[in-house]
C-alpha cells in the first residue's frame, strides 16, 4: 500500500455548529454524509459519506438515477440545481408525495 494512504474515505470527522441527530443528513461544504451517531454543537462525530441512505425529500416525483440536490433552506433533497448543492444520484424511484428518497450519496457530482 502506498505510503500516503490514510483511510478508505467512506467516515469522514465533522465537527457540528449545532445539534446533529443519528441518521441526520450534513453538508460538509460540497460533500454530502449522514451522521453515524449523534453529535453534540461543538463536538465531532462522524459522517457517512458513501452508501445508500433514506433522506428527507421536497415534493415531486423523482426518478431513479436523477441527480440529487441539498436545499439548505429547508432541510430536503431536491432536484432542482439552482441555488442548491449536488450531493448525490437517487438510488430509486420517490413518488411525489413521498417524504424521503433514497440517495447514492456523493455519486453523479
Amino acid at each position: 500500500m502506498a505510503k500516503n494512504f490514510i483511510h478508505e474515505g467512506d467516515v469522514l470527522n465533522y465537527t457540528a455548529g449545532a445539534n446533529i441527530a443519528s441518521g441526520q443528513f450534513v453538508l460538509i461544504g460540497a460533500i454530502g454524509g449522514v451522521a453515524i451517531a449523534a453529535i453534540a454543537n461543538g463536538a465531532t462525530g462522524a459522517v457517512r459519506v458513501k452508501g445508500v441512505f433514506s433522506v428527507p425529500k421536497a415534493t415531486g416525483a423523482v426518478t431513479q438515477g436523477a441527480k440529487l440536490y441539498w436545499d439548505a433552506t429547508n432541510s430536503v433533497l431536491t432536484t432542482t440545481a439552482s441555488g442548491n448543492t449536488i450531493v448525490g444520484v437517487a438510488a430509486a424511484a420517490a413518488q411525489s408525495g413521498d417524504a424521503t428518497a433514497q440517495i447514492l450519496l456523493n455519486v453523479g457530482l
